[in-house]
């Protein structure tokens, strides 16, 4: 009987609602509406036509022979392979460098200073770039001349999309990464550094030795996490075939990226995918 009412108390204690779920439900209403609602209004766009018929993956057919596609795929691999490796190189030089400083104020200056940018609201970032990549009015304007052309028309071609995105997601989305590495070099045991300087390792050796190998996991995370497409990237690949079948002439490659078509020459400084987004 004792056992019994024992097992018995312990399903009502598991059951019984806690403070924890108190504070995730509001994430979850928020995943429900802005999350799980909007991924099945894409898969419907995508499997359906027009009329709101289900069109299987003709859709989909549709869109792979459009003839933009190979270079949006083009533009978003390079894109990734840019952004990917530049994130990886001046992430971690920007975080040894802040760990190398022996004042502390300094490192924490410069923290702040790196995770400004990512702290702006997307709207706020998107017109600070529209300004510094118009050559008529950017405080820049000799370089956005060199690189690009002295027309924010000129600076916008698709050909040029993929640099600048590199650029934007940069500036938008290493802060963060930054004080994450910055973070992880101070879980390094400082007896292994210390060893690796008794041994005669200067701080390039040690680097490259000693701190970026035991780094590698965090290197990882930070790269799967920043190869993920934005959550509206993904929802215009979806629904784009959909709007493709609505009409005659091919509209659809959109769907590899909003951002590195032709068709999307005045919306080029749209925010960026990153840990975020793209």
């Amino acid at each position: 009987m004792a056992a019994a009412g024992s097992r018995a108390g312990s399903r009502s204690r598991a059951w019984r609602p806690a403070a924890g779920h108190v504070f995730v439900s509001g994430y979850v209403v928020l995943l429900v509406a802005f999350g799980l609602v909007p991924t099945a209004y894409a898969l419907n766009l995508a499997f359906t036509d027009a009329g709101g018929r289900f069109a299987g993956l003709a859709n989909f057919v549709r869109t792979a022979q459009d003839h933009r596609f190979l270079a949006a795929v083009g533009h978003v691999g390079t894109y990734l392979a840019l952004w990917l490796v530049t994130l990886t190189v001046l992430v971690l030089a920007l975080a040894l460098l802040v760990h190398r400083l022996a004042a502390a104020w300094s490192r924490a200056v410069l923290r702040f200073v790196y995770y400004v940018p990512g702290a702006l609201a997307g709207a706020s970032s998107v017109l600070l770039w529209l300004f510094m990549l118009d050559p008529s009015v950017s405080p820049i304007d000799g370089v956005v001349r060199t690189l690009w052309g002295s027309t924010f028309v000129a600076v916008v071609a698709p050909g040029h999309l993929p640099w600048l995105f590199t650029i934007i997601a940069f500036w938008t989305g290493a802060g963060g990464w930054i004080v994450i590495m910055y973070g992880a070099l101070n879980s390094i045991p400082h007896e292994v550094i210390e060893a690796a300087r008794v041994d005669g390792a200067g701080p390039l050796r040690t680097a490259l030795r000693v701190q970026l190998p035991m780094l590698r996991k965090w290197i990882v995370y930070m790269l799967i996490l920043s190869s993920r497409p934005a959550p509206s990237s993904s929802s215009s690949r979806s629904s784009s075939p959909r709007r493709a079948s609505a009409s005659s002439a091919p509209t659809t490659r959109s769907t590899s990226s909003p951002t590195c078509t032709p068709s999307t020459r005045t919306t080029s400084t749209a925010r960026p995918p990153s840990r975020s987004t793209c």
